[in-house]
């Protein structure tokens, strides 16, 4: 069982980050957890995991993972082509006609897939397991059943919303959206392979330009504004054409950056801390706006919030320990009693 820990908590971790972090699902359905991991932990563990076993680093992860938002906004829940999904009427958002899409939504959704649904539970736990960080974490036939609860979740997020919303996308619609997903699927793999001698590096990519870095705290609080400002854009092109702005910035900057020499777990830690404090305040928005009556949800929004950081602070000692003490570096989220975990 501990050669599965870091596989036992990517399933839970990303559909607690994706849903109910953010707040879009209340503390009230909280015992509806498992039902989202096939969906939301399936898919990050196999963008994770078909990633790592052809030897690729975080660039094709974050490709793989546009690709799962894609389909699940697109093909499964069709959240990108129902204008009144949830109750919500965006008809007049920022449409794009032919596709039946707001291209505001469109970008809201697919940056929240990619980054907080699959990309910042990935990085929490690698960081957590670094013993294991590039290495993947199940066999071929644990890929194959990970793959077939994922599909099962897929049906069932569509079955499930289908009957509730009523709402079917059109062929082409479909069509797009699928295109678009294996278009992405592509290019990741197209991707060169990542250096063997570097393959144990903790760094986004490997260091090749030498020049200044902020502090990790700093990076934090600037990654913590960016991910406001990508949340509280107005909903209209003008809003649309900042958020592309504010997030291709972003990834660029952070590329950027992860290539300098001093770039370490630290600073890892602090673009997890700004993008996992953003959804945590973002659950009270949620609240606010559709429930602002319900202390019960509002309690949950606390709890998850205060999750979210205990989770940071257990991620700050883990990567300060191994710091200290290089020789440990396979201990992982042992120093903080959850136990060892080696190959």
């Amino acid at each position: 069982m501990r050669r599965f820990w870091p596989v036992l908590v990517l399933l839970v971790l990303a559909p607690w980050v994706g849903e109910y972090l953010l707040g879009n699902v209340p503390v009230q359905r909280f015992p509806l957890l498992p039902v989202l991991v096939p969906l939301y932990g399936c898919g990050a563990l196999l963008v994770r995991e078909l990633a790592r076993r052809t030897g690729r680093g975080w660039p094709t992860i974050f490709l793989l993972a546009t690709a799962y938002g894609v389909i699940e906004a697109g093909l499964v829940d069709q959240s990108l082509f129902n204008a009144t999904f949830e109750g919500l009427d965006q008809r007049g958002v920022t449409p794009v006609p032919w596709l039946g899409l707001s291209a505001y939504n469109a970008a809201a959704f697919l940056v929240g897939h990619t980054v907080w649904s699959i990309g910042v539970p990935i990085a929490l736990v690698e960081l957590w397991f670094p013993a294991r960080r590039t290495d993947p974490w199940l066999g071929r036939p644990g890929l194959c059943v990970t793959f077939v609860f994922y599909l099962l979740g897929c049906w069932l997020i569509f079955k499930d919303l289908r009957d509730q919303e009523g709402f079917l996308a059109a062929p082409h619609q479909l069509v797009v959206a699928a295109v678009t997903a294996i278009a992405l699927i592509i290019v990741g793999f197209l991707l060169p392979r990542r250096d063997p001698a570097a393959a144990s590096s903790p760094h986004l990519s490997p260091p090749r330009t030498p020049g200044w870095l902020p502090r990790p705290w700093l990076l934090g609080v600037v990654t913590f504004v960016t991910a406001g400002s990508h949340a509280l854009v107005p909903e209209s092109w003008l809003g649309f054409w900042l958020d592309v702005a504010i997030v291709s910035a972003a990834a660029a900057a952070v590329a950027w950056l992860a290539r300098r020499p001093g770039w370490s777990d630290r600073h890892l830690v602090g673009l997890l801390a700004g993008a996992l404090l953003t959804y945590a305040w973002l659950g009270f928005v949620l609240t606010l706006l559709f429930a602002p009556s319900d202390g019960v949800r509002y309690a949950g929004n606390a709890v998850f919030a205060l999750t979210a950081v205990v989770l940071l602070l257990i991620t700050r000692r883990v990567v300060a320990r191994r710091a200290e003490a290089p020789a440990e570096v396979g201990e992982g989220v042992s120093a903080v009693g959850v136990g060892q975990h080696g190959r």
